[in-house]
């Protein structure tokens, strides 16, 4: 069961993250990470986002709420261009943000409505490298 769900979170996680985010994360994988990564995979990946109860769109926007929630920015821009791929459109990520500020708070709002402005104009000029 174990590889099932390895081999479905793979799948999923390149069609929500890209093969390009995919590929680097797994050829930085050390001795250290390997199980880590294989975890996530498994999962967040292969155990949760593969449920029939929420479709990818409404995955994406909870992740990005709890990713303001709790100021993991990094992981919010990663997320942001998963959204886009997830068929949000800049519009509605910027209403989930807005969302988010009533709940989250205004300073963590801020902070993401910069960093998703950032991340929608890399995405539009092509040069955020892929996700």
């Amino acid at each position: 069961m174990s590889d099932d769900r390895y081999e479905a979170g793979m799948r999923v996680r390149r069609e929500v993250l890209g093969d390009a985010h995919v590929d680097r994360a797994t050829a930085a994988a050390t001795d250290l990470t390997r199980d880590f990564q294989r975890f996530i995979t498994e999962t967040a990946w292969g155990s949760v986002w593969t449920r029939p109860g929420l479709d990818r769109r409404s995955r994406s926007m909870i992740t990005l709420t709890a990713l303001i929630a709790r100021g993991h920015h990094e992981e919010f821009a990663m997320h942001v261009r998963a959204a886009l791929r997830n068929g949000l459109t800049p519009a509605e990520i910027g209403e989930v943000i807005l969302q988010s500020a009533i709940y989250c708070g205004v300073p963590d709002a801020n902070t993401a409505f910069r960093i998703a402005q950032q991340v929608l104009a890399e995405e539009a000029d092509g040069s955020a490298g892929g996700a």
